[in-house]
């Protein structure tokens, strides 16, 4: 396995645990007494995959990866990138429920427009943990994971996770060609391929990776073969022969983009010069466009994209923003400038500047559904400064939306009267007498002393906590949909199972973003 793949691995490890310093979250779950509430964030993304993450003395706890080959009795089901030490869930998290029943409810979420939500699901993906009691075929919990991840377009965390479970296993294989085809790094899967052909049925697969390997003309008899006999599918087989003989093609016009291409026909068309835009496929497609073969604006549509689904690192996102000027206007440029504006605000700590270009950009990032990691980037910046008016109570609602919400809420939410529901939720307080609607009076609900629902205990004793979690997400996801008294019941289960910031985090967005929501 490479050693620097799986070390990508910690891209997603910034494991953190965020202390909470308002009272102590319900708990019904004994073992939570003297756990904080895991949590992913992406501050530390950069540091981790050049393999210098370790743990800090900062109140932030991040993972130093340790790599080491699995033995053929440990379950590939039960790989993690994120120790139970360190993750704070139990280790028996799955083992109590079916393959089938997590593989459902990890198809069915929707955390694309949740962020909350996603940085709960990227705790469980990534979390080390038992195998389910029943594991289904050809491990069938982890390959759920895997896609799931591929899904967000979180690549990095896909393959390290293949790379540590061996993806020689059954059932893996594919998956880890694809994910590695998307990434732009299938020279390990194509060395695995050549030496070992029966890990895959794809006839393609095998005839790309012998070209890959510099067995040209291998590949060109492998090719004759298969297309002779029907083992191709019309566009494998006139990209392939593209690909092998291009002078073949010379002045032919391109065949039309398929309209579901697989990770292979997308590779070879990069290959043969016709790439396709990725802005119409699945999302993972976009991360091709980070690998500095495309041009800025395919980077920076492709970086929010997946900044939306926290699959992209909040400072690689700044990075992207502002590698130049923007040389035309209207739409995307103008949502640069508008970000470049006020980074360089912040950067002179030019409070004018700052009141005169917050606004600008805070509507630039509503439009396309980056306020949490507007939020995250700048809110402990913000925190430094001496604004007033209007852009001071806007500076606050964004700062209740990044990871320092409770220390805005305990210093500038003290003068906010007008928004003290707010500020007693970020503190983990939220009082009923101060809601003032049906979805305030719901959260308050869900924070209520005696809100902790029975079925989370026994979901522990059973070991189903994390299909108790999971459950709990959908009850979230139909609460954003209007359905109140499941906004209650998710937020006290997040509660009780210890996930005290995800609670919060939920109920702040699910306010301060309701309009888009």
């Amino acid at each position: 396995m490479r050693r620097g793949a799986a070390l990508a691995a910690a891209i997603w490890l910034s494991c953190t645990a965020v202390p909470i310093r308002a009272e102590q979250p319900l708990s019904a779950i004994d073992w939570l007494s003297d756990r904080t509430a895991p949590l992913i964030t992406h501050r530390d993304l950069d540091r981790m995959r050049d393999g210098r993450a370790n743990p800090t003395t900062s109140g932030r706890l991040t993972l130093a990866v340790e790599v080491a080959p699995l033995g053929d009795t440990i379950e590939a089901d039960a790989v993690g990138l994120v120790p139970a030490r360190v993750s704070g869930l139990p280790a028996e998290l799955w083992s109590g429920s079916t393959a089938q029943e997590l593989i459902a409810l990890l198809r069915e979420r929707r955390v694309a427009r949740l962020p909350a939500m996603q940085r709960l699901l990227y705790t469980l993906l990534l979390a080390e943990a038992e195998p389910p009691a029943q594991p289904g075929q050809h491990n069938a919990f982890l390959r759920a994971r895997v896609e799931k991840l591929i899904d967000l377009g979180a690549l990095d965390p896909a393959l390290a996770l293949l790379e540590r479970a061996d993806p020689q296993r059954p059932g893996l294989f594919d998956l880890w060609f694809d994910a590695s085809l998307l990434a732009g790094q299938e020279d390990a899967a194509c060395a695995t391929l050549r030496d070992k052909s029966h890990l895959t049925r794809s006839h393609a697969a095998r005839i790309f990776c012998a070209a890959r390997g510099g067995n040209w003309a291998t590949a060109a008899v492998m090719f004759d073969g298969a297309a002779a006999l029907g083992l191709l599918s019309d566009d494998e087989e006139t990209l392939l022969a593209w690909f092998l003989d291009p002078e073949l093609f010379h002045g032919v016009e391109a065949p039309p983009p398929p309209h579901q291409p697989s990770p292979l026909l997308f590779r070879l068309r990069e290959a043969v010069g016709e790439p396709l835009a990725t802005n119409t496929l699945p999302r993972a497609y976009a991360v091709s466009d980070l690998r500095g073969t495309a041009g800025w604006k395919a980077q920076l549509t492709a970086a929010e994209r997946l900044a939306r689904t926290g699959a992209l690192p909040e400072n690689r996102l700044l990075g992207i923003y502002t590698q130049r000027a923007p040389a035309a206007s209207g739409g995307l440029w103008d949502r640069v400038a508008a970000l470049q504006a006020f980074d360089a605000a912040m950067r002179a700590r030019d409070t004018d500047a700052i009141a005169e270009t917050l606004p600008v950009v805070w509507i630039a990032m509503q439009s396309v559904e980056l306020e949490v990691p507007f939020a995250t980037l700048y809110a402990a910046r913000r925190s430094r400064l001496d604004l007033s008016g209007a852009t001071a109570e806007l500076a606050y609602e964004i700062a209740l939306l990044g990871p320092e919400y409770e220390t805005a809420a305990r210093t500038t939410g003290a003068s906010r009267a007008g928004l003290a529901f707010l500020g007693g939720l970020a503190r983990g307080t939220p009082a009923l007498p101060q809601a003032t609607g049906p979805l305030e009076r719901a959260i308050a609900r869900g924070f209520a002393a005696d809100a902790a629902p029975e079925s989370i205990a026994s979901a522990a004793r059973e070991a189903r906590l994390g299909e108790a979690i999971l459950t709990a997400m959908r009850q979230y996801e139909e609460g954003v949909q209007g359905n109140l008294s499941q906004v209650s019941e998710s937020l006290a289960t997040f509660r009780a199972a210890g996930l005290e910031d995800i609670a919060r985090s939920a109920a702040l967005q699910l306010l301060l973003l309701r309009p888009r929501l």
